[in-house]
Order: C-alpha cells, then structure tokens, then sequence
C-alpha cells in the first residue's frame, strides 16, 4: 500500500479499532468525505476498493510483526 499524499497523521494507537471487525486498527485510509479504518486482515482484502478513492492512506502493519512476533504476518 502506498501513500498518496505527504500528509502527516497522529500515529494509530490501541484505542483505534477495524470499522469491520472491530481487532485493532493498523490502518487509516483518509477519504474526501471521513476517514476508515482497518485491522491488516481487512485492509488487504478491501485495498482494491478504497486504494483509487482514497486522498491518504496511513499503513502500520509494519508494527505486526515488531508488537506480535513472527506470526503476525497473516493475522489481524
């Protein structure tokens, strides 16, 4: 996923939760009229639609794998 915009956005915390399913959000996908936010999981599997649409798009899945350990790659 990439950023479409140089834009600066306050880090996701724990509090931060998928509109989709409710695990913690990793991502934030800024729109023109609000913001979404997914858990890794859903992310991926809805980048097609929003990707395209989307003004920012703020991507910390990298912290999986630092905050949960190797198997965290293909969870939440």
């Amino acid at each position: 996923m990439s950023t479409t915009t140089e834009e600066t956005t306050e880090p996701l915390t724990a509090a931060d939760r998928c509109d989709r399913c409710g695990a913690q959000a990793y991502v934030r996908v800024v729109l023109p009229v609000g913001e979404l936010l997914f858990c890794g999981h859903h992310a991926r599997a809805h980048a097609d639609a929003y990707q395209s649409v989307a003004e920012h798009i703020q991507d910390e899945t990298d912290r999986l794998h630092a905050e949960h350990g190797s198997g965290a790659r293909n969870a939440g």
